[in-house]
């Protein structure tokens, strides 16, 4: 089938573990696939978008390299199973203007994590104190990879954590599954399998938990410790840090998770993260 299915999300939600997983089910093989050699790159990859477009962005402003999206897209859907990890929000932040293709995309895969534990990932990851990731995450002009000079990968517009969701989810016309990190790690083959046949993808029992067997997070850790993640952003913290839910009680203060429950509440709610009461579940 033709078409892009997008494996998006905010950073630190469970996209890179599904990767992990989708390379290991379309390889089908008794070995674990490298964590360094995932098939499936991410969009904003400045190399892979600068090969569909013909020539090259580095010297272009962000908003020109917004506005050749789609047309990128376009010349990527045209292959066969196209799967592309995205941080972007669908739509832009500020603008307002969708930055994906409805004609190029075939559906698109939503992985959503309590933004709790998201603060607490995500300020690993760009290696700032807590307080400067809710600060991000609570910033409708967020982005990623936007400083520093000529950077691998282009700038990705997200908006704050609820814009981004709902940016997503609520998309007019686009097909979406919605899969939560933490039934993941609850219910995780039921999960897994049900996103595959979403997608199309092998379904088959066996094969899928011989996949989530090759990608588990044991397995993901071991092979980091022994070799580097080429993907993480720092080399003197593990990208794969502890897979778990609920991290966020441990290292959180009341006033931190006030200002992601002041400004996300709604979607919280919405996605089963806050209860009716208002207590952060």
């Amino acid at each position: 089938m033709s078409g892009i299915v997008w494996l998006a999300s905010f950073p630190k939600s469970g996209n890179t573990w599904f990767r992990a997983f989708l390379t290991n089910l379309i390889a089908n093989k008794r070995d674990p696939a490298d964590i360094n050699a995932l098939n499936f790159v991410n969009f904003s990859s400045r190399q892979h978008f600068d090969e569909a477009l013909g020539w090259e962005t580095s010297d272009l402003p962000l908003e020109a390299v917004n506005r050749l999206r789609p047309h990128v897209q376009e010349v990527l859907a045209r292959g066969e199973n196209v799967f592309y990890k995205a941080h972007e929000a669908f739509t832009h932040p500020v603008s307002g203007e969708p930055m994906f293709s409805l004609g190029a995309t075939r559906a698109a895969l939503y992985f959503i994590r309590n933004p709790l534990d998201v603060a607490v990932s995500f300020s690993a990851h760009i290696g700032k104190d807590v307080d400067e990731a809710i600060k991000q995450m609570n910033n409708r002009k967020a982005h990623l990879a936007a400083s520093g000079g000529l950077r691998p990968q282009l700038a990705q517009p997200l908006g704050d954590w609820s814009w981004h969701v709902r940016s997503w989810v609520d998309a007019p016309g686009l097909r979406v599954h919605v899969i939560r990190y933490e039934d993941m790690l609850a219910r995780t083959q039921e999960v897994f399998t049900a996103a595959c046949r979403f997608a199309g993808l092998p379904d088959e029992t066996e094969r899928v938990a011989l996949a989530l067997e090759h990608s588990s997070f044991e397995q993901l850790q071991k092979q980091e410790k022994a070799k580097g993640f080429d993907e993480a952003n720092r080399s003197d913290k593990l990208f794969f840090r502890s897979g778990r839910a609920g991290s966020w009680r441990e290292v959180l203060s009341p006033g931190q998770v006030a200002r992601i429950v002041d400004c996300h509440g709604e979607v919280m709610r919405r996605f089963g993260y806050l209860g009716p009461d208002g207590s952060c579940l």
